[in-house]
């Protein structure tokens, strides 16, 4: 394309001079891929209101999608949490014999053994309590309470004088719970009524 450059001493042209192109000009330089305008339809009324039908349509249907969505990510969110739960329940379940161990080593004491060892195991046993403590996991309380099978598991119904029908006389192995959900059972003796 060779255009002329203009130079300083060329007068510029004046406002008369200036062209303005028509609108038909305009639509024949446009792209050949431009769409046509659109044709206005003969009944506006009726295809206004078909267009509002529509618009609320898709914008029911919108609400629906997001409704649908929320549900779903609240659905994943409390399956998380119930797997994270459940997995963590088993690993309490399985450190319940670690607790067991330290219950009876404690109890069952060797004179020959020093004295310091079994106070370093009180203090082991002390801090996986508080440990498993802070994580939600409490013993289950069989002291003067009335069984419970919800909480207790009966091996053997022994007569007792003072005590109450269904008083647990003695834990024969501790029971917990996770978040009022039954790790483990305790395994009590029963009182049974004087006869």
């Amino acid at each position: 394309m060779n255009q002329k450059k203009r130079t300083e001493s060329e007068p510029l042209p004046a406002e008369d001079e200036i062209s303005v192109r028509t609108d038909e000009e305009q639509a024949a330089e446009e792209p050949p891929h431009a769409l046509p305008p659109a044709e206005l339809p003969e009944d506006l009324p009726a295809a206004f209101q078909k267009v509002l039908a529509e618009k609320q349509e898709l914008y029911d249907r919108l609400l629906r999608k997001q409704a649908e969505l929320e549900n779903f990510r609240k659905r994943v969110q409390k399956e998380k949490e119930d797997f994270l739960q459940h997995a963590t329940v088993d690993l309490l379940r399985s450190l319940l014999p670690v607790l067991d161990g330290f219950e009876r080593a404690l109890r069952q004491r060797d004179p020959n053994v020093p004295a310091s060892f079994y106070e370093g195991l009180g203090l082991i046993y002390q801090e996986l309590l508080g440990v498993l403590a802070r994580a939600g996991v409490k013993q289950i309380e069989t002291a003067g309470k009335l069984f419970d099978p919800h909480w207790h598991q009966a091996v053997e119904t022994v007569e007792a004088d003072g005590r109450r029908d269904q008083e647990i006389v003695e834990e024969l192995q501790r029971g917990y719970k996770f978040r009022n959900r039954l790790l483990r059972p305790a395994i009590v003796k029963v009182a049974t009524g004087n006869k």
